[in-house]
């Protein structure tokens, strides 16, 4: 079977994305850093779909447990075929009150992370023969901007730039892309209240959030997608066009 990494996958669009793999015939390694139940919970499902999936515990912007994650899903299934790199974080405050600290923990985990577990799986994405590819998850924010959260917009644009520098790096062997998630309704989104919701729907042409399951489907496209490389795929319900 082929074999597929996604990390944070313990729960909203890595969740989707681990299963949506699942249902397409894909073993999984799902990856959590804190979340351990639901992780577990996320692997049931994967077996579900009659898949095999392991469960690895590492905070993937240090190398070192980023290449252990790695090493752990190469014993489990003989190799790596797809990396979707998901895991991140967000904090909400003006730059006025934000501690440079905060600036370098969000971009660490955002952006180095896609590049420590990229760059461990590299030799077995180069050793696959199912058309391997990576997946970043970026944000509309890459493209938008934001004054309350700069370093999360700051480093979803770093994604996008890494994913065209590793598409034009890896090829033509490996093709790498990213996904710009528009609102998702995620637990990030799960403190508006319903007046926030409503005005942020506005801006929306659908007129509604989307569902991680909506994330999971563009991942799939641009793992069998064998001639887009270093593209940017915005998924936002016609909230952000270009």
């Amino acid at each position: 079977m082929p074999a597929a990494l996604v990390t944070g996958s313990s729960r909203g669009l890595g969740r989707a994305t681990a299963v949506r793999f699942a249902a397409d015939g894909y073993d999984v390694t799902i990856n959590y850093h804190t979340s351990e139940q639901q992780a577990t919970e996320v692997a049931a499902a994967v077996r579900d779909h009659g898949q095999e999936a392991i469960v690895v515990g590492a905070d993937v912007s240090v190398p070192e447990e980023a290449g252990r994650l790695v090493e752990k899903t190469v014993d489990a299934f003989g190799g790596v075929d797809h990396v979707v790199n998901n895991a991140g974080i967000d904090q909400h405050v003006y730059t006025d009150n934000l501690d440079p600290e905060d600036f370098d923990r969000i971009m660490n985990v955002n952006v180095n992370s896609a590049f420590n577990v990229t760059k461990a799986a590299l030799p077995h994405l180069e050793a696959s023969s199912e058309d391997p590819s990576v997946t970043n998850i970026s944000s509309i924010l890459a493209h938008t901007g934001a004054p309350i959260e700069c370093h999360y917009a700051s480093s979803k644009g770093a994604l996008i730039s890494l994913t065209r520098s590793h598409a034009t790096d890896f090829a033509p062997d490996i093709r790498v892309n990213a996904v710009a998630p528009g609102h998702i309704e995620t637990d990030m989104t799960a403190d508006r209240t319903p007046e926030e919701q409503a005005n942020e729907r506005e801006n929306i042409p659908v007129d509604h959030f989307g569902e991680p399951e909506d994330i999971a489907e563009a991942v799939a496209y641009l793992r069998d997608a064998t001639f887009v490389t270093g593209e940017t795929l915005n998924v936002n319900g016609g909230e952000d066009m270009r």
